[in-house]
């Protein structure tokens, strides 16, 4: 695969899936090495005439008025890194962790850091050799951004810390020279700019915008399947409706609801029944899903501006060049500007973290209530109770009901926002915080349990639509129900369901139950 060229400003979602997933190799962009270094002159300057600027020269955090003097400025890039490595909890995923490293070079390379190009072309090389720093998942307040898991990430530049290279954790140094990596010795501000980010939450966030499109389609799909077992209508999915409330995300879920139920035979068969109308987790699946996919669509346009922003602390911005200007004399002051301010703070991200949680959370809810109609002998419309073969001697879905139940309430205590909370930091210069590296470890498990709830309606509507034979539903539904039988058989008595659940969920993360919209 052609290599991706980085330059800080046009890095696409698409492109991080490539490296991430598929190993793209990412270099440097040549412009974007020039403006590296046309900021680095900035910072080497202030460096040369002693001139102070926070996080060149000076302490970090409540540190800030202490000056350090030149000859221990490399000693510091070194404390700072060691000081602020101090997460704990489970190493962050092999994918979340290529993202980060992905995403902080990117950022870097906008050139207003004031780093080297080396320390892109470092973790460049880190990505295309497969080292992969081993980063914990807790210890961020999401401001100075996610300073405890970047400075684990950024330890293995300068060859401390752990890694994992060819599938074997080992000390940083080791993995450093097995891939034929020189480790770095960091220059005046580049570990503060390595460390000050919200790549964390970030890369987070931009991996679960994946999966939850993929989640968004499959709701559709296996939505759709319930609704024909259970004899619902489409007639609440006419585009006259959508048109009359015109949001994007409705008007497109009952575009794939009128396509998934298109020529289905269940259908025809109940055409002139006397009920009036479906209950709202069938009749509103339009408007549910519809909400979680303009969600989205929201949450993905703040991580995208995000991942092409400069995020560090403080930027430095050297003087654009002026035509016919006349050359600098000898040892004259280089022209640029180092500014403090507080782009790190992850408020953004925080919001849109806690935000797609919550959406997730409703498209997780809403197919409970879709299963317990499925199930519940009362609301079935003279399906089997609890869809069981023999009930009574047989179960059925009686207890996979109760474990959808379980993991909406989960969804329920973890969609709790993390962004309307703060605790002071940094004897109170650090006062108020985002937490948004605590939103996005609570959406990883959103996302766990949303899928698995949708894969558990998907058994059960399978299960239920083998029960209207001879009577056959549409065609795309057919394609769905083929796909989840290739991982998992009908029901014909009792059996240890979870390694089905399991497959199922796997079905729906490669996205194979979505393509039934195509």
């Amino acid at each position: 695969m052609q290599a991706l060229h980085i330059n800080g400003n046009d890095l696409t979602l698409e492109e991080l899936q490539q490296v991430v997933y598929e190993r793209r190799p990412v270099l440097l962009q040549s412009e974007a090495r020039q403006a590296m270094d046309r900021a680095r002159a900035v910072v080497d300057d202030v460096v040369e005439n002693q001139r102070v600027a926070y996080g060149v020269n000076t302490g970090v955090g409540h540190l800030a008025d202490m000056h350090i003097s030149r000859q221990d400025i490399r000693k510091l890039q070194v404390n700072l890194l060691r000081s602020h490595a101090v997460g704990v909890g489970e190493p962050l995923a092999e994918d979340i962790t290529r993202a980060m490293i992905l995403l902080r070079a990117n950022s870097l390379a906008k050139g207003f850091s004031g780093v080297r190009p080396v320390i892109i072309d470092t973790l460049c090389e880190m990505l295309n050799r497969g080292v992969h720093p081993v980063i914990p998942s807790q210890g961020s307040v999401g401001a100075s951004g996610d300073l405890a898991p970047l400075s684990h990430l950024a330890l293995v530049l300068i060859a401390e810390g752990e890694a994992v290279h060819q599938g074997k954790l080992m000390p940083a140094a080791e993995a450093m020279k097995r891939a034929d990596i020189k480790p770095l010795a960091l220059e005046a501000k580049e570990s503060i700019s390595l460390i000050n980010g919200t790549q964390g939450m970030l890369a987070i966030g931009l991996l679960v915008t994946l999966q939850a499109q993929i989640l968004a389609d499959t709701a559709d799909v296996i939505g759709a399947l319930t609704l024909d077992a259970l004899k619902g209508t489409d007639v609440a999915f006419d585009e006259r409706i959508h048109k009359a409330r015109p949001h994007p995300g409705q008007s497109l879920v009952a575009q794939n609801l009128r396509r998934m139920l298109e020529g289905s035979v269940i259908r025809e068969s109940h055409l002139d029944c006397q009920k009036v109308q479906d209950a709202y987790s069938l009749r509103c699946m339009p408007q549910v899903h519809g909400a979680v996919r303009d969600t989205l669509t929201h949450c993905r346009q703040v991580f995208e501006i995000e991942m092409n922003s400069a995020v560090d602390n403080p930027l430095v911005f050297p003087e654009e060049k002026k035509v016919g200007a006349p050359k600098r004399a000898v040892g004259a002051t280089i022209p640029g500007v180092i500014v403090s301010g507080g782009n790190f703070h992850g408020q953004p991200l925080a919001f849109a973290l806690d935000f797609l949680a919550i959406a997730l959370s409703a498209l997780a809810g809403i197919s409970e209530r879709r299963l317990e109609r499925l199930v519940n002998p009362a609301l079935n419309e003279g399906l089997p109770p609890f869809l069981a073969p023999g009930a009574g001697l047989n179960s059925g879905f009686m207890m996979p009901q109760v474990t959808a139940a379980a993991l909406v309430g989960e969804n329920k205590v973890l969609s709790h926002p993390a962004s309307v909370d703060s605790i002071t930091t940094s004897g109170n210069k650090e006062d108020f915080v985002s937490m948004g590296m605590t939103a996005a470890n609570k959406l990883l498990q959103v996302v766990t349990n949303t899928r698995n709830v949708l894969a558990i309606e998907a058994l059960a509507a399978a299960q239920a639509l083998d029960f209207r034979a001879p009577l056959e539903t549409s065609k795309r539904a057919k394609t769905a129900i083929a796909a989840i039988r290739s991982v998992s058989a009908p029901i014909t008595e009792d059996r240890i369901l979870a390694p089905d659940f399991t497959r199922v969920a796997g079905l729906i993360a490669s996205g194979k139950l979505a393509e039934s919209l195509r």
